[in-house]
């Protein structure tokens, strides 16, 4: 009877509208600009990224591992199976039987899809995603009761037209959401979206245990810098916005959201979706931007965003303050399990508003003309560089021309906090018999606050000007007590750095540099007999490259047990410095500096350690009454134990 074949006929009628949609899905990535990837390499990575890098985010919410293993594993093994049984018609009983247990494995994820979805976290998305666990229900329940007069189960014929009929609307029902959903824009996009981006990511150094973090360069001297409209990022770009599940685990860990600032980072990358595919955001369903309480205009409702591929985006589709709010901190792509690029997008956006428009908010103008100016982001003049250093009898490398050491002061040099960092370093590196110099003078700013804040052509003209400089001496090493001028120089300036100046030289931040000299017995210290103290992880030395035990080995040798917050190491919260974001000064309802020393404060710590001058800035500028703040560096040298000769 034809009503026998209507299941099959359905499964191959849905597959061809699913290729029709995917194929609809890819044309809007490929309107984004040329990106060169290895079709065939990043294919074959595929299943290994998915099985191995993403799941090992995944895995850090136990739930969701176990939930996305059954599901997920359970739906691609069963449609392998299902076009096996019910399109070519394979017969044998094991192939059958596979197909129910792996319809079964689906049938008990979905249950925990569904179970997660009665009472949801706030940072879930709803609307079309309620139905989900209901489709995949369905898929399963419907496939299983198909399947078993085909294993034998059940007699062939069973339940006769009117069973028969109810299961072709479970495949139209089940199947066919989840075919529409990876094509269509459904709740399943992000299967199909998350795979090709996990196979054709702009960063595939990520995966395999690797870390890329540092920007890519903006194409200068074209007709246009940055990214204006949808259309001006990577095509694989595009791709990666679109397979964004909606979880919302950005959303929790973003520094700004939090304080209520204008910025949802999964609501930027959903934006990022209705500008690549045209028309509004009336349908997302998540939390929006946090509703700003300054007497400005309130955030922009959900449904009144709208945009096109071609379209300006800041015209209608992003405010430039949610922009403008991100500490470039990373929290949000350390946390995302499809391994989205978030502060990508974002400075390739703040590149435009900058270099284009001239449009940098509050004090972001006068701090890039004096970069520009001074080489320094507060306009000192240069050659008040090295007053610091006046009575520390620091080598300078155009006089010494060679060292182990070089030490790369960077613009703590002008501020007197900053300093006390400095001369408690260079302590250290004294009583330890370093062979160490500085640049003086011919140091410039590193550029990282100019890249940050999209004046990508300031930044490569310092990354070249400091390079030279560089390539005229000769050293092992380059230490530094700033984690963003660290990251610049281990991440970013090799794209610029054609004469090898820094080939062969290890970059290191002062605490793996003082850990070395503790674990080689050239530092002798005392016993810490202060308070509690914990520490605090800096984006730029964390997040960005990876750097959690040093600092805490370090305060472990004075005899410290760390009392850490419950926001630590990959988890930590910005402390509000990064990104420019001090200078931008895009209002919200608290300081995120505020938010940090609350769970400081909730440890009971006397002392919150720190790595980083910004870091040590933005602490200590929240009211006292609060813990101490010092750098790691104070810490050490108030213990170190001098020799009497």
């Amino acid at each position: 009877m034809v009503i026998d074949w209507l299941p099959s006929i359905l499964i191959v009628v849905l597959l061809a509208l699913g290729v029709i949609g995917a194929l609809r899905r890819i044309s809007l990535w490929r309107a984004g600009q040329p990106e060169k990837v290895n079709l065939i390499a990043g294919l074959m990575a595929m299943p290994g990224r998915y099985l191995n890098d993403l799941h090992h985010v995944v895995e850090r919410d136990k739930y969701m591992s176990r939930t996305h293993v059954a599901t997920a594993g359970g739906f691609v093994l069963s449609m392998v199976l299902v076009i096996a049984v019910y399109v070519f018609h394979v017969e044998q009983k094991i192939v059958t039987w596979l197909l129910l247990g792996a319809l079964v494995l689906m049938l008990c994820g979905a249950f925990f899809v569904f179970k997660r979805r009665l009472n949801p976290p706030s940072r879930l998305s709803k609307g079309p995603w309620m139905r989900l666990p209901k489709s995949l229900i369905t898929f399963a329940l419907t496939f299983i009761v198909l399947t078993l007069p085909v294993a034998g189960v059940l007699p062939e014929g069973f339940g006769g037209v009117l069973l028969t009929l109810i299961l072709s609307v479970g495949v139209i029902v089940g199947l066919g959401e989840l075919l529409f959903g990876m094509g269509w824009g459904g709740p399943m996009k992000h299967a199909f979206a998350g795979a090709l981006h996990l196979a054709f990511h702009r960063r595939p150094e990520r995966f395999g245990g690797g870390r890329s973090t540092g920007l890519k360069p903006a194409q200068l001297g074209g007709e246009s810098h940055g990214v204006a409209k949808p259309s001006d990022f990577k095509w694989n770009q595009l791709l990666g916005f679109d397979a964004c599940v909606q979880c919302g685990k950005c959303e929790a860990m973003c520094p700004a959201f939090a304080a209520g600032q204008p910025l949802n980072p999964k609501k930027l990358i959903q934006d990022m979706v209705v500008g690549l595919a045209g028309g509004t955001d009336a349908k997302y369903a998540g939390s929006p931007h946090p509703v700003r309480k300054t007497g400005k205009e309130p955030g922009k409702e959900v449904g009144h965003a709208k945009g096109g591929a071609n379209n300006i985006i800041t015209a209608g589709l992003i405010e430039a303050d949610t922009l403008w709010s991100c500490t470039t901190c990373r929290a949000c792509v350390e946390e995302c399990p499809m391994m989205i690029e978030h502060v990508d997008a974002i400075v390739d956006m703040r590149r435009f508003l900058t270099m284009e428009k001239g449009d940098t908010p509050n004090k972001g103008s006068e701090v890039l003309e004096n970069i520009i100016a001074t080489d320094n982001p507060n306009g000192y003049a240069p050659s008040s560089r090295t007053n610091w250093s006046a009575d520390q009898n620091l080598p300078v490398m155009k006089e010494k021309k060679q060292a182990d050491v070089l030490f790369w002061v960077s613009d703590g040099a002008f501020d007197m906090r900053s300093q006390r960092i400095l001369r408690s370093f260079v302590k250290l590196m004294k009583a330890a018999n370093v062979d160490v110099a500085i640049l003086g003078d011919e140091e410039r700013d590193s550029g990282d606050l100019a890249r940050r804040l999209g004046d990508d052509a300031t930044f490569q003209s310092l990354a070249k000007r400091n390079l030279a400089t560089l390539s005229q001496y000769s050293f092992k090493k380059i230490v530094t007590t700033d984690p963003h001028a660290y990251h610049c120089l281990r991440n970013e300036y090799a794209d610029f750095d054609t004469e090898g100046a820094l080939k062969g030289v290890e970059v290191l931040h002062h605490t793996t540099f003082l850990n070395q000299l503790v674990q080689a017995g050239s530092l002798k210290l005392d016993t810490f007999k202060g308070g509690k103290v914990t520490y605090h992880d800096p984006c730029y030395l964390g997040r960005y490259n990876g750097e959690y035990e040093a600092p805490r080995d370090l305060l472990r040798s004075l005899g410290i047990e760390v009392a850490e917050m419950e926001r630590s190491r990959f988890r930590s919260r910005c402390c509000g410095g990064g990104g420019g974001a001090p200078i931008t000064d895009i209002p919200g309802e608290r300081r995120i500096a505020d938010m940090r020393m609350e769970d400081v404060t909730a440890t009971g710590a006397e002392l919150v350690a720190v790595g980083c001058q910004q870091c040590t800035a933005m602490l200590e500028g929240v009211v006292e009454p609060r813990p101490e703040v010092k750098d790691i560096a104070e810490i050490l040298a108030g213990q170190l134990i001098e020799e009497v000769h």
